[in-house]
């Protein structure tokens, strides 16, 4: 009997997901010493995603108060969407205030990213997306699967540790106009190295003058400076720009990953616009995931909304980012002991990410050696350090270094 060939024959194996797929080859090691730097969580010192208090108060008390589970609208909870604008903008925003911003409920950070991927291909079929060298390992496949050319601008200089600033407006500077330009808010993943103060008003200044859609990824707020500097940013672009779009998480500031708890707001040049550009939100949507989930929505709604839970939730964050310095300052200290390379740039980098400045091949080599697991790029995931394992990584850094070092004459 002949059997026909597979309507699936053709399909291949899809490549693995650089971060996801390091943390199924960590969860297969049977090293009981191993440590999982890839994945971007924020973990205490106990090497456990907290519960926040701010978090588990509300959750107790929309339990206790037997809210059914209706769906949502497609835009999602009313109170988390104002909640939220007002969080990002502040209330009395001039943008606020004229009707200029669409805020929808999104299926966390990436979701909000990729419901403002398509609909900027609606209206901006031609556009080119240029993101930073490097960026977040999902911005690329995210927007060539949205239909997007995806171009680079410099950003991360190996050699200074920092921004190659001066390239960076140059390379803007030419970019076609009606492109759109990805931009990391705060806590830049994944080097840790941020756009600062004066050099906003620079890229803000570009971006007008070439036309660019801005997109502001804003994933780690309260992480840099602030639960309110870290929102400056995208304040600055909504007042003096027509057009901008923000994607948010709450995974981080609210530790509450599997919730899947984002949005995307859109600033558009007046209030006519806006409900339009609400209208396309909606349909794009409805023809995604129909509507999004409402518990996560609901805690962070209601955290927002208590002045009690609310500066609860702001102390939370400062809580996180201190422990995250603290980090970074005492891997810096022991690195310092075991090493003649200095370090002391991590101290620099904001967020829970560092480019480490380890290469390709180093990184392997710790993971294979020690089971110390992060990205093959040098990104590591500085809050999955903690009292118990920060000699053991420091010692595995120290011993991978001087491997590679070339041997004395």
């Amino acid at each position: 009997m002949q059997t026909e060939e597979s309507l699936l024959a053709n399909v291949k194996m899809a490549p693995r997901d650089a971060i996801l797929g390091l943390t199924e080859l960590y969860v297969a090691d049977p090293n009981p010493k191993k440590v999982n730097r890839g994945v971007g969580v924020y973990y205490d010192d106990q090497g456990k995603v907290p519960l926040l208090e701010c978090v588990r108060r509300a959750d107790e008390a929309l339990t206790a108060a037997g809210i059914a589970r209706p769906y949502l609208a497609m835009d999602g909870f009313p109170d988390y969407v104002r909640q939220v604008q007002s969080l990002l903008f502040s209330p009395d925003h001039p943008a606020v205030a004229a009707g200029r911003v669409t805020t929808v409920q999104a299926v966390g950070g990436t979701g909000g990213l990729k419901v403002g991927a398509d609909f900027i291909r609606r209206f901006a079929p031609e556009a080119a997306v240029y993101m930073s060298d490097p960026t977040y390992d999902n911005h690329r496949p995210l927007f060539e699967e949205a239909g997007f050319r995806i171009q680079s601008y410099p950003y991360y200089d190996p050699r200074t540790r920092g921004i190659r600033f001066a390239e960076m407006i140059a390379h803007l500077k030419g970019v076609p106009k009606g492109s759109v330009v990805l931009l990391h808010a705060s806590c830049h993943n994944p080097t840790g190295v941020d756009i600062r103060g004066e050099q906003w008003n620079d890229v803000i200044k570009v971006v007008a003058e070439r036309r660019l859609i801005p997109f502001l990824d804003f994933a780690y707020q309260g992480f840099g400076d602030g639960v309110e500097e870290d929102a400056q940013v995208a304040r600055d672009f909504a007042r003096k720009l027509p057009v901008v779009l923000v994607a948010m998480s709450f995974s981080k500031s609210f530790s509450l990953y599997g919730e899947r708890v984002g949005a995307l707001s859109v600033v558009a040049s007046d209030s006519g616009e806006s409900a339009k550009v609400l209208s396309n939100l909606k349909r794009m949507i409805r023809t995604n995931y129909s509507n999004p989930p409402s518990h996560g929505a609901r805690i962070v709604a209601a955290v927002l909304a208590s002045p009690e839970l609310r500066a609860l939730w702001v102390k939370e964050v400062i809580g996180m980012r201190d422990r995250v310095r603290s980090m970074r300052r005492e891997l810096v200290e022991r690195l310092k002991k075991r090493v003649p390379d200095d370090f002391g740039f991590i101290l620099e980098q904001r967020g829970i990410f560092s480019y480490s400045g380890l290469t390709r091949e180093q990184m392997v080599s710790m993971r294979e050696r020690y089971s110390v697991y992060g990205i093959e790029s040098g990104r590591i995931c500085i809050p999955a350090l903690n009292s118990r394992n920060l000699d053991y990584v420091a010692d595995a850094i120290a011993a991978t270094v001087k491997l590679s070092q070339p041997a004395a004459a």
